[in-house]
């Protein structure tokens, strides 16, 4: 079993602990439609970069 051989100082521990947190993802408008989706992803109208690339998602 693994057992640490120094205590690591709460500044350390702190910056291990900087990167836990959550971010919302970044988010892009559709210049076609005007909708809000993720950046690199389709939008649910099936629009990328102001072309149509997939038939719209149906309301599942």
């Amino acid at each position: 079993m693994a057992v640490q051989q120094n205590k690591k100082s709460a500044s350390r521990r702190g910056e291990r602990r900087a990167h836990d947190f959550l971010t919302n993802p970044p988010l892009a408008v559709e210049p076609t439609t005007g909708e809000t989706h993720r950046r690199h992803h389709v939008s649910p109208n099936g629009y990328y970069r102001g072309k149509k690339v997939l038939p719209a998602k149906s309301g599942e």
